[in-house]
């Protein structure tokens, strides 16, 4: 298949682009600036230049391709509401340009602010008015002829490269002195590797009929504390509880999503389209060094 990945460069899509390749597909990676054309190229994969803001260019690679996964996300938390506007408009812009053609559209989303009061499955249907609005959008373009599904991410998609919440949680430590995790630190956030997440889109794009949710989880649900406690060895600091709202001012989004209950199952993507994850979990993952190098001035 020719397969075309926006956010091809990103922690998550270079590992999407590499699982492609390995089994055979071709691929043509987005990248907005010169950095990023050039990881992609060394990644083996075709280059097309531009950004989510830039609608023809969305066209342009979706419409020559089989199918699309669209990993791509302007990840800046001080600017969420125009984040979320231009998902929901590249999503559109990929689903004219696949409309009536049975192709596939992959889109990533999230667990965070589902409002689950039990661990979630793939039964969930998002709220149409969630704030990313990643499924609702992609859900939309199934009566449109376009092979849809949603691969949810758990909240800590982890390994070498990683840049996201636990990194985040680390820098806070590391600032304060102290690793800190809200109230009793039993409630629990899912995991995966960033490999095995990268195998599960692979599969959906193959394979997921329209409208399908997959849960990339590996890890049902890692008690906050125990992550806590993983980053205070790995940096040789204390570990203390303190109030959620403590965390929360303390580490942004970050810290509030730390204090969430996020506990989710993937059994049934396990059963339904055989995804088993073969990778390390995120606490003997936080035992490597990666994860604790001094930052760079």
């Amino acid at each position: 298949m020719n397969i075309f990945v926006t956010g091809a460069s990103g922690f998550i899509g270079s590992a999407v682009v590499a699982e492609l390749l390995a089994h055979g597909h071709h691929v043509v990676g987005l990248a907005r600036s010169e950095s990023a054309a050039q990881r992609v190229a060394a990644s083996g994969a075709v280059v097309l230049r531009g950004g989510l803001d830039e609608p023809e260019i969305l066209m342009s690679g979706a419409s020559a391709a089989d199918a699309v996964i669209h990993l791509a996300f302007h990840h800046d938390f001080t600017e969420y509401d125009v984040a979320n506007r231009l998902e929901r408009q590249a999503i559109a812009t990929l689903g004219d340009a696949l409309a009536g053609s049975d192709r596939a559209l992959v889109v990533a989303s999230g667990m965070a602010g589902l409002g689950q009061e039990q661990i979630l499955t793939e039964d969930h249907a998002a709220p149409p008015d969630a704030p990313r609005g990643s499924e609702a959008a992609v859900f939309a373009l199934t009566q449109r002829g376009v092979r849809t599904a949603a691969v949810r991410l758990a909240p800590t998609v982890h390994g070498a490269g990683d840049h996201g919440f636990v990194p985040t949680l680390i820098g806070c430590a590391r600032s304060a002195g102290v690793s800190l995790y809200p109230g009793d630190g039993s409630n629990r956030w899912p995991a995966v590797h960033r490999l095995d997440a990268a195998a599960l889109f692979r599969i959906a794009a193959e394979d997921a009929p329209a409208g399908t949710v997959l849960h990339a989880v590996a890890e049902d649900g890692i008690p906050v504390r125990q992550i806590a406690e993983a980053i205070g060895a790995g940096l040789g600091l204390p570990v203390e509880s303190t109030a959620p709202a403590a965390v929360a001012q303390r580490a942004g989004f970050v810290g509030a999503v730390f204090g969430l209950d996020l506990a989710a199952s993937s059994e049934k993507t396990r059963a339904r389209f055989g995804w088993q994850p073969t990778h390390e979990g995120l606490l003997d993952d936080l035992a490597h060094t990666h994860y604790f190098a001094a930052p760079q001035s």
